[in-house]
């Protein structure tokens, strides 16, 4: 009895699901007990090596720094490229607004074969089954309920046969944040009861707050993150006082005892973003050891972000409504296996 409670104890300490990230007592999550609870694998250092070996060139930085640090099968996907087969992509956005409303699901059920395959994998998951893998409560409305089909169908090829038409075995590999981990978990587990591979995937961490690990970017709060559409001016204003910082209070404490880089904002931050590894890592050695002061850390992180959001802002521009419609077509696109 006390081994249970301990365990239900242990679990309560953080909630991670796709609608809500939460730690104990405001702390960080726990990722090696994620990875225990969903199931899933650590995306270690030899599938790196691996992915570098069969492209020839170095690994994406969020891969070779440990951003996706966990996965489903990508060994599977990698044995796949290999042999010079063909898989496909599932990455998702949302709606401009918080949820799906009815109007969202028009284009879903328009589209037959898509609507034909969230009814199979609806069929397939029973009320008790989405409870217990989502947690969803009495309180939670339809929409909740509903939407795991709809997140589970982009992984089947036939769900676009316009794209697919004839290639049903096709594999879909899906790069996404941990807590979207149950919609998969669920369609992993019907798949091959409606005649279906497996997705297969690739889960990063958490993105933080400006304000820390403990934050949360917000809406509601301008002030939490940075923007693709923010200025230069405003980017260095956020970055200069809203950053977490790992320095210390006073200079002379610093160069005597230097940065925490484990909560530091710009450190964090430049992981995601600054491409050179030796650079990153002069850094964290100069910052970590007090040599380099915080201000200097904030102003190379203000460069390396304005540089990125103007690069965004400049494609943007360039993007004109034909292309969106071209894009947005319902269509093959051309030479996609040849």
């Amino acid at each position: 009895m006390a081994e249970l409670e301990s365990k239900v104890e242990s679990e309560e300490e953080q909630v991670v699901n796709p609608w809500e990230v939460t730690a104990k007592d405001g702390g960080k999550i726990d990722y090696d007990k994620l990875v225990e609870k969903f199931g899933c694998q650590r995306l270690n250092e030899t599938l790196v090596d691996r992915v570098e070996r069969l492209t020839s060139r170095p690994a994406h930085v969020f891969l070779r720094r440990g951003v996706f640090f966990a996965h489903r099968d990508f060994n599977e996907i990698l044995d796949l490229y290999e042999k010079g087969e063909k898989f496909y992509l599932y990455t998702g956005r949302g709606p401009s607004s918080e949820a799906l409303h009815l109007g969202h699901l028009v284009p879903f059920m328009f589209t037959n074969a898509f609507y034909q395959n969230m009814v199979r994998v609806a069929r397939c998951v029973t009320y008790n089954q989405v409870v217990g893998i989502f947690g969803f409560k009495k309180e939670d409305h339809i929409g909740k309920v509903s939407f795991p089909p709809v997140q589970a169908v982009p992984s089947f090829p036939t769900s676009f046969p316009h794209l697919f038409k004839g290639k049903d075995n096709l594999r879909c590999l899906i790069p996404c944040a941990i807590d979207q981990d149950p919609y998969f978990r669920m369609t992993r587990d019907v798949a091959p009861r409606i005649g279906y591979q497996k997705p297969a995937l690739i889960e990063s961490s958490f993105f933080p707050a400006l304000q820390g690990e403990t934050g949360k970017m917000s809406a509601s709060d301008p002030n939490s993150a940075i923007y693709v559409t923010d200025s230069a001016k405003e980017i260095k204003n956020k970055v200069n006082r809203y950053a977490f910082s790992g320095g210390q209070d006073s200079i002379e404490k610093h160069r005597k005892y230097g940065a925490n880089l484990e909560v530091d904002i710009s450190v964090k931050y430049l992981s995601f973003f600054l491409e050179d590894d030796n650079e990153l890592n002069f850094i964290k050695e100069e910052y970590g050891a007090g040599r380099m002061l915080t201000g200097e850390v904030k102003k190379r992180l203000i460069d390396v972000l304005s540089d990125l959001v103007e690069r965004h802002r400049r494609a943007r521009a360039a993007v004109t409504d034909e292309m969106v419609d071209a894009f947005m077509a319902v269509r093959p696109l051309p030479y996609m296996f040849s």
